[in-house]
């Protein structure tokens, strides 16, 4: 496979972050006395926006209580930052053997403020020139975030690939005709992605290296 471009989901592909996120919540529903969810369901809505994911879980919350969820759930989150070792074996040699070839991409459920602070304490700053986040386009799988690095590259979708651990990350490269690749280490499983189109599926960051290695500088 080459690509001019490959666009990477955060949270269950680069990062080991999902539990921590289900974590986060569960805390942050408990201080305020919401309804226990089970953890698979905490798990699934990793990947789209915090609005998003909060709607999912708790239908019917309003605006102030999701604003009062959301700082909550931010004060558990924030309690440590992403480091180096919170990245998947393998995560930082492969990023490492693809820069200085394909333009690197961030497209993330994460907001702004988290995606930047998790991109300066994880190490992978330098890697990411282009980066969009949920808050400032739309949820996934809206496909918003990738239309805008379509735009700003100039590079033709057949030409581009995501990377990502979720029928979300899927389903929004499959509406704009992007080819997507699944990693199965994250949140859904390798059944729940090929409902939706992926070109490949890996399964471990070394297939995910094989898969890249014709774009990868050590090739």
């Amino acid at each position: 496979m080459s690509f001019d471009v490959v666009i990477f989901d955060w949270d269950g592909t680069l990062v080991d972050s999902v539990d921590h996120i289900a974590d986060s919540l569960e805390l942050a529903a408990r201080d305020l006395g919401y309804p226990a969810r089970e953890r698979e369901a905490l798990r699934h809505i990793v990947g789209l926006g915090m609005e998003e994911a909060l709607g999912q879980l708790w239908p019917g919350i309003t605006r102030e209580e999701m604003t009062r969820l959301r700082e909550v759930y931010a004060h558990y989150f924030f309690q440590r930052d992403t480091t180096p070792d919170d990245l998947f074996p393998g995560v930082s040699e492969l990023v490492t053997s693809l820069h200085g070839g394909p333009t690197l991409a961030v497209a993330t459920g994460k907001s702004r403020p988290g995606l930047d602070r998790a991109l300066g304490s994880s190490g992978l700053e330098r890697y990411f020139p282009l980066t969009r986040c949920a808050n400032e386009t739309a949820s996934k799988p809206d496909p918003l975030m990738l239309r805008q690095i379509v735009s700003e590259t100039g590079v033709a979708v057949e030409r581009m690939v995501m990377v990502g651990d979720t029928i979300y990350d899927m389903e929004m490269a499959r509406r704009i005709g992007m080819p997507a690749i699944g990693v199965t280490w994250g949140v859904h499983s390798q059944e729940q992605l090929s409902g939706h189109s992926p070109v490949a599926i890996a399964s471990d960051i070394f297939k995910l290296r094989e898969l890249m290695a014709p774009i990868s500088t050590d090739q």
